[in-house]
């Protein structure tokens, strides 16, 4: 048998450099990075599909390339140490001379201001914002026009420059059709609204992406249909607080109008769920998850604890008891349902009675995947003025305990897979009879992964394969048409 990599569920950003074929007779080349959550890989792909129509060409290293361009994540502390790492990466090749320009883009921006940014990265060409990212091909005319130049711009060169590039937050959604994809043709994110109206006292989102702001339903639908036509069989819904979709735009929550639509469009097969928030759960989406047959059993809802005062203390505006009630009702109505939860531990105030409550729920519900996170002191947030603030060394401790309780639930479920008979849609040929692929129990790069050993299996299709054994996280199988013939 082969040797197999092994992931795990842990969830870091990882910065993925962007790989397309260079362009005969560009206005100039450039490369570009993508950091940050899938929301902010959207904003990414629209990025590249205006550079291209503007005469851009896209080259795989930015050693060489007129300019790089990093799309930057400013969610929590590590986040955007991460962000600024690769800033510094890309400006000492600018300082060796391997590339004119530095441009970021994105929720780092919004985070520091434009100011702030340069304060501390002072060798940055040019700005973008959340909400400016429209106007990119601009920005790099004004780079290559300016290129060769000497003289810093001024500051009020640069007060123009912020007016142009940080737009506010839009009153109506931005439209991401017309994108340059990144990820493989046969899956695609599709963002049905922006920004966030929760005031959950650790989050700095809202600060930087805005209010909610529901993307109309029959842009979405274009959008789909669009990454349909594209070779997209698998869509990844996926929000800020998706359950919360359309209540701003209608009136009224819409996301099971919103998924009945989707049912429609033709190619596409499935339909993962994203960012579920518990308020809004309504039995009506239970049902049409339930009943659907391209809306996957797989939901990620973010349930941050389990303790009515910590959940309090977070002002998430739901308590113990209806989170227990949402789980059950889920687990009892959604055949064969996994889901995804995400849980911080350590936030101010959390006593060790209340990190064994949140152990023991974890325990007796049994989430198929889950990520953990320690408390993140973020500027500007309510939970910073919180007392009982807690040593990291304790906060990271919470961690671990709890992710061991959860490779144990884990491994156990993968366990339960092995010898059935299960649809991988098939993501890639790592090597000559070796894939990488996914069931519906696993999203793509923060859950496992199913390596079938098999010849020419179609990239991008869906192939059953027999489960052989799981290993770590992840599992392994063949094609179940080769264990047939065995027999």
């Amino acid at each position: 048998m082969q040797q197999l990599p092994i992931l795990d569920q842990s969830e870091p950003t990882q910065p993925m450099l962007v790989d397309a074929p260079e362009v005969a007779d560009a206005k100039g080349r450039y490369a570009f990075v993508s950091l940050g959550c899938p929301k902010n890989l959207v904003d990414s792909e629209k990025m590249l599909g205006t550079l291209a129509m503007e005469g851009y060409s896209l080259v795989s290293e930015p050693d060489g390339a007129d300019f790089v361009i990093v799309n930057t994540c400013g969610f929590i502390d590590s986040s955007r140490e991460e962000s600024k790492a690769v800033i510094r990466e890309m400006l000492d090749l600018k300082a060796a001379g391997k590339t004119k320009g530095v441009i970021v883009a994105g929720c780092l921006p919004e985070r520091l201001g434009a100011a702030g940014l340069r304060e501390e990265l002072s060798d940055i060409d040019h700005v973008v914002g959340v909400f400016g990212r429209d106007e990119i091909g601009q920005v790099a005319d004004r780079f290559v026009q300016d290129v060769g130049q000497t003289e810093r711009p001024s500051a009020e060169e640069m007060l123009d420059e912020q007016r142009n590039v940080f737009r506010p937050a839009p009153i109506q959604a931005l439209d991401d059709r017309a994108r340059l994809r990144i990820t493989a043709n046969h899956f695609a994110y599709l963002k049905i609204s922006e920004g966030c109206d929760r005031t959950c006292t650790f989050c700095s989102i809202p600060s930087m992406r805005g209010k909610h702001v529901t993307k109309p339903i029959e842009m979405v639908v274009a959008e789909a249909e669009e990454l349909a036509a594209d070779g997209t069989k698998e869509l990844i819904l996926v929000a800020q607080d998706t359950t919360y979709y359309g209540l701003d735009l209608y009136g009224e929550v819409r996301l099971v109008q919103l998924l009945k639509e989707l049912e429609k469009v033709e190619g596409i097969e499935w339909i993962r769920l994203m960012y579920l928030y518990p308020i809004h759960f309504t039995d009506e989406l239970i049902d049409t998850i339930a009943e659907s047959s391209k809306v996957i059993p797989y939901l990620d809802m973010p349930l941050q604890h389990i303790s009515s005062r910590v959940l309090k203390r977070m002002q998430r505006r739901v308590n113990r008891e209806q989170t227990i009630e949402l789980v059950s009702k889920l687990r009892e109505r959604i055949p064969n349902l996994v889901m995804r939860t995400t849980f911080v531990v350590g936030f101010p105030g959390e006593t060790e009675e209340e990190f064994q409550e949140l152990k023991d729920f974890v325990y007796e519900s049994r989430f198929e995947r889950m990520g953990v996170f320690p408390y993140s002191l973020e500027p500007g947030t309510p939970a910073v003025k919180l007392d009982g603030h807690l040593p990291e060394e304790v906060k990271q401790q919470r961690v671990d305990e709890l992710m061991a309780l959860q490779q144990d639930i884990a491994f156990a479920f993968g366990d339960t897979l092995v010898e059935y008979e299960l649809d991988v849609l098939i993501d890639e040929e790592l090597e000559p009879g070796l894939y990488a692929g996914r069931i519906y129990a696993d999203a793509p790069e923060i859950d496992g992964t199913v390596f079938v050993q098999g010849e020419n299996l179609p990239l991008g299709e869906f192939v059953p394969v027999e489960i052989l054994e799981r290993r770590g996280y992840d599992l392994i199988g063949v094609p179940a048409s080769e264990e047939a013939d065995e027999d």
